[in-house]
């Protein structure tokens, strides 16, 4: 205050000065000058001086504005950051209890945990991956049902309380299955992430991926029960099936993959399908494999396109098979594939059939 009181003072001293010499300058120098005129042009040399004045204090109270301007700035980003911090506190304190609620014995609490964790996902989608992570590891934990082909059809294991146990593990499962699928985007989704699923060796039952966009599917060695839906499917990354089987005895599985698009590759080698299975317009678009695979039940590749190289080496088709409209673009390797007998068989026709001796 004091600097710009001193400031004003000899601003006012100049412009004094200025207003009394420059009159007496022109009333010295050029007798024609009248007081009148002398007075304005002293006036107006004095009005120039308090004028830069004013506009040398609007320059510095605009520096003045845009340093505390700079300073808010500034504190409103570290209280951003603070705030994000806290969130980012919160949101891993959700998702450790969410995880640590996943081996609690209530099979409720555990559904509790698994929409916990989805709702994680939908309110920070960085989390997105690491549920799908977490879902994806739950269902890789062994399990089996009384209604499973491969499960003991007469023990005492399964009766009363243990059965009861297996179905209500069973629904927990279920529920993961949907909230994977609800977390993935749908094709169509603009912009959206594609997220991977490492199912190896899971136990699946109706899973259900339709419409959805994924990056890498990994489900080697898994075994699906019931209804298993990949259709409409997109796979930006490479899909591994090796190994895999559908649901046979009790429980037999249907495999359908039709309309779906591979734009890498996609590994069906080893796979063991007992039931129906669909491929009906699907575009494969990177190398494909179904070498030393068993197809018990009827077979659909009809209006397939294979644009890259595709193994069937040493395939057993023990039903209908049907490749009518499919095209081919890239090497096709067929040999020692192998049919039943008395079943319709639709294949190209340079495949070398040998049949496999199953009726």
């Amino acid at each position: 205050m004091g600097e710009r009181k001193l400031g004003l003072a000899v601003t006012i001293a100049l412009a004094v000065a200025a207003l009394v010499g420059v009159s007496a300058a022109l009333l010295l120098l050029d007798p024609r000058t009248t007081g009148a005129d002398a007075l304005r042009t002293g006036g107006l040399a004095g009005g120039s001086v308090i004028a830069l004045y004013a506009l040398w204090l609007n320059d510095r109270r605009r520096r003045v504005d845009e340093q505390r301007q700079a300073v808010e700035t500034e504190r409103q980003q570290l209280e951003n950051r603070r705030t994000d911090l806290d969130r980012d506190r919160v949101s891993d304190e959700r998702f450790a209890r969410a995880v640590e609620l996943l081996g609690h014995e209530a099979d409720q609490v555990r559904v509790g945990a698994l929409h916990a964790l989805a709702g994680l996902a939908r309110s920070n989608p960085a989390y997105t991956q690491t549920v799908l992570d977490v879902l994806c590891s739950y269902l890789r934990r062994p399990f089996l049902h009384p209604r499973y082909g491969d499960a003991p059809t007469k023990s005492e294991e399964w009766t009363g309380p243990a059965a009861n146990n297996a179905e209500r593990k069973l629904q927990v499962r279920l529920t993961a299955q949907r909230i994977i699928a609800d977390l993935l985007p749908k094709v169509g989704d603009s912009g959206a992430t594609h997220y991977d699923l490492d199912l190896t060796g899971a136990t699946l039952e109706y899973f259900d991926l339709a419409d959805r966009v994924i990056g890498t599917l990994v489900l080697r060695y898994s075994r699906l029960y019931s209804s298993t839906n990949l259709s409409r499917c997109v796979f930006t990354g490479p899909a591994w099936f090796t190994g895999m089987t559908t649901g046979s005895a009790r429980l037999r599985g249907r495999f359908r993959c039709s309309e779906t698009e591979f734009q890498d590759r996609a590994w069906f080698s080893r796979v063991h399908l007992h039931d129906r299975a669909e491929f009906i317009g699907t575009v494969f678009g990177g190398r494909s494999k179904f070498a030393d695979s068993t197809m018990d039940g009827p077979v659909s590749v009809r209006d397939c396109a294979f644009v890259e190289d595709a193994n069937f080496d040493a395939v057993r088709f023990n039903h209908n098979v049907d490749f009518g409209g499919t095209t081919w673009r890239g090497r096709v390797s067929a040999d020692g594939i192998a049919f039943s007998p008395h079943r319709k068989l639709n294949l190209p026709a340079d495949w070398a059939r040998e049949p496999s001796g199953s009726a």
